[in-house]
């Protein structure tokens, strides 16, 4: 099993398929880790791209360090993570790539994105949230009533093979505060605005975290941004549609690809007016304009 060293921290990591269309890096969410793409990413190998997925420090086979519940909800978890990332990166030689996180993972694609515009190929940011309106020490325990000796059996089998025995310990401050999402009130509108590359947010319709109105924001706040919503579909998306969000990451990728511009579909006007823009026919030697 694949191990890098950042700042004394066993980071765990995997690679999958060979770059012959470019490279994707997968961002768990904040109860995740690299098991949680297991149906995700062999869909894009697939298709030709090499994937990266690792669990970040605390998380899944990584190390924690000694320090780790005070680092958790510090004012440096995310900042922290985007270095982790880049160092990361830095030792697999990965120079430009696409990015994909999954709720508190696409707050750090936003920040990465930020950070390292030049890296950044495209960003699909899917379930995250976008702002909320009270501290997260107020919301998550809404969202997260029940302890880990509470929880449904498959839940807490889910998370022992996740993160391992110290999984209920961990589970019961993550349902707290911290993390990505911080402890105080969460606003990514501003990091949201300077990003460059092309986003797509991909959301739910019925995620019992964030309503979809939150995709909607984010998509509004981002400066070449796309939004595909899936019907019918809870917060992990990843889960639920594991088809159609493999499908949506392709065709998006498909739609930002320099190599396939002359493929694009291309318009007249913008509204229930608009019709498809015939292509000039090809000039054969000899012929002229």
């Amino acid at each position: 099993m694949p191990f890098a060293s950042i700042n004394g921290i066993d980071i765990y990591y995997e690679t999958h398929g060979k770059d012959d269309k470019g490279t994707v890096v997968l961002l768990h969410h904040g109860f995740g880790c690299v098991r949680m793409w297991e149906d995700v990413y062999p869909g894009l190998v697939d298709e030709g791209y090499r994937v990266i997925m690792y669990d970040r420090r605390g998380y899944g086979r990584s190390g924690k360090g000694t320090d780790f519940m005070e680092f958790y909800v510090s004012d440096t978890f995310r900042q922290e993570g985007v270095e982790e990332m880049a160092v990361l990166m830095g030792i697999l030689g990965v120079r430009r790539f696409h990015v994909v996180g999954q709720c508190e993972g696409g707050v750090v694609g936003v920040d990465y994105a930020v950070r390292f515009p030049e890296q950044v190929q495209t960003l699909v940011i899917a379930s995250t949230q976008c702002f909320s309106t009270i501290p997260m020490s107020e919301k998550n325990p809404r969202f997260f009533p029940k302890k880990f000796l509470d929880l449904e059996p498959e839940l807490k089998t889910k998370l022992l093979e996740w993160h391992g025995k110290e999984a209920g310990y961990f589970f019961d401050q993550f349902r707290r505060f911290g993390g990505s999402y911080g402890t105080g009130v969460f606003d990514l509108r501003p990091e949201l605005s300077s990003v460059k590359c092309p986003s797509l947010v991909l959301y739910p319709d019925r995620s019992a975290l964030f309503d979809v109105e939150q995709g909607v924001a984010m998509y509004r706040n981002l400066q070449n941004g796309e939004l595909a919503v899936l019907p019918g579909c809870g917060h992990n998306t990843y889960e639920y549609r594991p088809e159609d969000y493999v499908r949506s990451v392709l065709e998006f990728f498909c739609r930002h690809d320099p190599s396939r511009e002359e493929d694009a579909v291309q318009m007249v006007e913008v509204s229930c007016l608009a019709v498809r823009k015939r292509r000039s026919p090809v000039q054969t030697d000899g012929e002229s304009g």
